[in-house]
């Protein structure tokens, strides 16, 4: 038996917003319930068995804070959404819809946007010493430096030190122009991002002329011991063992250290292993410690750095 139900959205912003581009969303949610979806103005179609049109209602009710809104439905949450239904999660998905972690200087809401990225920020905010290791596009910087950098704004820590590693990828420092600060910042550009997401531009610079955020290539942490302060290290899939070892013990009192990498993607020599890899195993039953995995279903980037994370998954195992 079929039925059929046409809802009344709101606005045409939020009819937009559910869409998606090019209506992938609507595409996406009947792939996903084998419903039947039209858009046609600001009134939604659904059609299908009362089943099929019940799940559909279930994920746009669960959505509805989104769209409603008119802030754009992504591919992620479409999926989130009907993972917690699967697995009976609405409740633990309402409260990562409720877990702000900031607003950013456009005023955009900051959330986790999958349940393996809240639990990412849960062992960020429960342990000293967190791993957030996982492909391209999941988050594991940027979350990393939201959550620091509202606790250095909240005053829980003196300073934020955002380092990594400047290893060279097709490309030699000494042939780039300008001083040892301007050969680096190419390497540590993913970290301004997330800062001039998150704080004015003129304020950052105030910050980082009273070192109160310091963002600097891991060779500039050797023999320091950093204590009060929110630490993250990036890209440490390209850390050697002696670098990660060097980093982890600059851990000081009330401090904490995020060490992020994708141990898939490693610029080192053939021959030398990553730090990251081998901490993995010499680490891994020490309490205090958190590993947390992210994978492609957590990529929050545009959809295609998803495929393109798959085909190159797909080519190192088969070679085709």
């Amino acid at each position: 038996m079929e039925e059929s139900i046409t809802l009344q959205l709101p606005t045409p912003e939020s009819a937009m917003a559910l869409a998606g581009e090019a209506e992938t969303n609507l595409k996406l949610l009947s792939r996903q319930t084998g419903a039947k979806l039209q858009l046609r103005s600001q009134e939604l179609h659904i059609g299908g068995t009362p089943k099929q049109v019940a799940l559909c209602q279930e994920i746009l009710h669960l959505l509805a804070e989104l769209w409603q809104a008119g802030k754009p439905v992504s591919e992620v949450d479409i999926l989130t959404v009907r993972h917690a239904l699967n697995t009976h999660r609405q409740a633990e998905y309402q409260a990562l819809q409720e877990d702000v972690l900031a607003r950013t200087r456009r005023g955009d809401l900051l959330r986790a946007k999958t349940f393996r990225q809240r639990q990412y920020v849960q062992s960020i905010r429960k342990h000293t010493l967190t791993f957030g290791i996982g492909p391209a596009g999941t988050g594991k910087t940027f979350l990393a430096a939201v959550l620091g950098v509202q606790a250095l704004l909240a005053n829980e820590y003196e300073r934020l030190v955002l380092t990594r590693p400047a290893v060279e990828a097709g490309e030699k420092l000494g042939f780039l122009p300008g001083d040892l600060q301007q050969k680096v910042n190419p390497y540590l550009r993913p970290l301004y991002d997330a800062l001039h997401d998150l704080i004015e531009p003129e304020r950052i610079a105030a910050l980082m002329e009273r070192g109160t955020i310091e963002v600097a290539p891991l060779a500039y942490m050797r023999g320091r011991t950093l204590n009060n302060a929110f630490v993250i290290l990036d890209e440490a899939q390209n850390t050697t063992p002696a670098q990660m070892k060097m980093m982890l013990t600059r851990i000081g009192l009330r401090s904490r250290l995020v060490v992020t990498g994708d141990v898939t993607q490693t610029d080192l020599p053939l021959h030398q292993t990553s730090g990251l890899i081998l901490a993995e195993k010499i680490l891994a039953n020490i309490e205090g410690i958190a590993f947390c995995y992210l994978s492609k279903g957590d990529i929050v980037r545009h959809p295609l750095v998803e495929k393109i994370v798959d085909a190159y998954e797909r080519y190192e195992a088969t070679g085709q």
